[in-house]
C-alpha cells in the first residue's frame, strides 16, 4: 500500500487588526495605563488647607492671624479639614488644636456652641508631669471645716480639660502656686466658683482615662 501522505501543517494566521481578541487586549492595556495615570495624579493633587500657627484654645476666635496656609494632599480625608482659599469669619474653636496640626472642620463653630468655659484654678501642690495642656484632670475640693482645717476632699469636676498652665509663682510663706486654666461645663461652673469664693482648697489630679464621668 502506498504510504499515506502527511497532511499539510496548519499555518498560523497573521494577526489582523480586525481580530476581536487583539482589540480587547489593547483596550485592557490602555485602561490599565489610564488607571495608573489617574492614581498618580490623585496622589499628587494638593489642596490649600490651614494649620494652627500656635496652640488654639477652646473658645478662641479663629482668623488668619491664628492660621497658616499649607498645600497638602488629603485624598478622601479632604472633607474633614478646613480647606479653601478663605477662612470663615466669626468662628471660634470648639476644641483645642495643637500648633502645627491641620484644623479639623468640626473644631470650628459659632460662639454660642461653646459648652465649656475656662476657669483659673490655683493649686499649691505640684502637678504631675503628665498634666499638660490638652490632657484632663479631676478637680477635688476640700472645704473649710470651721476649725482652722479642711473637710475630707470630694470630687467636684471630673475630667476637666487643661487649656493652659502658667508658670508657678512664689506666694507668701514660701509656697509656690500654679495657675491652671481648666475648661468647665456650664453645669459645674457654679459649684467650682462657689468653692473658690469660700476659700476651699482645690487640687488637680491627673485623669489618665481622659473622660468626664
Amino acid at each position: 500500500m502506498p504510504a499515506a501522505e502527511n497532511p499539510a501543517g496548519a499555518r498560523l494566521a497573521k494577526p489582523s487588526w480586525k481580530d476581536p481578541r487583539l482589540l480587547v487586549g489593547l483596550l485592557l492595556v490602555l485602561a490599565s495605563v489610564a488607571g495608573v495615570v489617574a492614581l498618580v495624579d490623585a496622589a499628587d493633587r494638593t489642596v490649600p488647607a490651614y494649620a494652627a500657627k500656635e496652640d488654639i484654645a477652646v473658645g478662641q476666635s479663629i482668623g488668619p492671624d491664628q492660621l497658616v496656609r499649607v498645600d497638602v494632599s488629603l485624598g478622601d480625608a479632604e472633607g474633614r479639614y478646613l480647606v479653601g482659599d478663605t477662612v470663615p469669619e466669626g468662628k471660634v474653636a470648639l476644641q483645642r488644636v495643637v500648633k502645627g496640626d491641620l484644623v479639623p472642620a468640626s473644631s470650628l463653630g459659632e460662639p454660642h456652641a461653646v459648652d465649656r468655659k475656662p476657669v483659673s484654678v490655683t493649686v499649691e501642690d505640684s502637678l504631675p508631669a503628665e498634666a499638660v495642656a490638652g490632657t484632663r484632670v479631676d478637680v477635688w475640693v476640700a472645704r473649710p471645716d470651721g476649725r482652722n482645717g479642711y473637710a475630707e476632699p470630694e470630687l467636684l469636676v471630673p475630667g476637666a480639660e487643661i487649656a493652659h498652665i502658667e508658670a508657678a509663682t512664689s506666694a507668701l510663706g514660701g509656697s509656690r502656686e500654679t495657675h491652671v486654666l481648666v475648661l468647665v461645663e456650664d453645669a459645674k461652673l457654679a459649684p467650682l466658683l462657689g468653692a473658690q469664693a469660700n476659700s476651699s482648697r482645690l487640687s488637680l489630679v491627673w485623669n489618665p482615662a481622659g473622660t468626664s464621668r
